[in-house]
């Protein structure tokens, strides 16, 4: 990834800025990113967009006005 930055010669630090970002976090959180692992594990995966649809439609069924939810009944949700 910053190789690629490089060979075109991002120079400007704006132009440069959000791949050694990128690069950064990749390499911060590498051991959290073995999805292959988790898959193999049989453990679900999920996108970004994917768990903030899931959030919002959640929110949007036990978010009402006036009603009380027990354990029990929030998790068959």
């Amino acid at each position: 990834m910053r190789r690629s930055a490089t060979l075109p010669k991002l120079t400007p630090p704006q132009q440069r800025k959000p791949v050694d970002t990128c690069a950064r976090y990749l390499l911060n959180n590498a051991k959290y990113l073995k999805y292959e692992d988790y898959l193999k594990a049989g453990l679900p995966i999920a996108t970004g967009v994917i768990e903030g649809a899931c959030r919002h439609l959640i929110k949007d069924r036990m978010d009402i006005t006036g009603a009380r939810w027990t354990i029990r009944a929030a998790e068959a949700v």
